[in-house]
């Protein structure tokens, strides 16, 4: 990748990695990349289901995949894009891996809430509120377009797709 590549650049590297198994809301296609000096370190799709591991949240991935490449376990000066807004756990784990910039496509206001496993957390508190002052959260990169691989807010997916009830 070249170093002129911009966050919107990057993010349609994110969508490419995303729909690799299609873009059918049920296949939950998230999309993550990490990037540092103009270079992928990691990319990664969603994996829960096929893994049977809840855990296997694209970012969780793609920072497993960035920290064994480097053989540390943190990943200062990266750059996290994900075509949705991180949740819970993988914003707390790109603050733990010390990630410097999160960039997001879709928000939570974008999606069905089927996403997000709290009703009254944000997750973008989880940045402004960490110990760290060093890192930033991006959102609405690419953002119709991520937030056209999800199901929407007023839809009815199955109950059976939504991992978060």
């Amino acid at each position: 990748m070249a170093n002129d590549f911009g966050d919107a650049d990057y993010m349609s590297e994110a969508l490419k990695i995303a729909t690799v198994r299609g873009s059918d809301p049920k296949l939950s296609p998230i999309g993550c990349i990490i990037v540092r000096d103009g270079k992928i370190l990691a990319s990664a799709r969603n994996r829960v289901e096929e893994d049977h591991d809840p855990t296997a949240h694209a970012e969780i991935v793609a920072i497993r995949a960035a920290t064994a490449k480097l053989g540390l376990p943190e990943l200062r000066g990266t750059t996290l894009y994900s075509t949705l807004q991180p949740c819970g756990m993988c914003t707390m784990a790109s603050i733990w891996a010390k990630v410097r910039h999160i960039v997001y496509g879709a928000g939570r206001a974008d999606v069905h809430d089927m996403y997000f496993e709290d009703r009254h957390v944000n997750t973008l508190d989880f940045v402004a509120d960490a110990f760290r002052d060093d890192i930033t959260i991006k959102g609405g990169v690419r953002r119709f377009e991520c937030a056209s691989l999800y199901y929407r807010p007023g839809d009815n997916p199955p109950l059976e797709e939504q991992g978060n009830l």
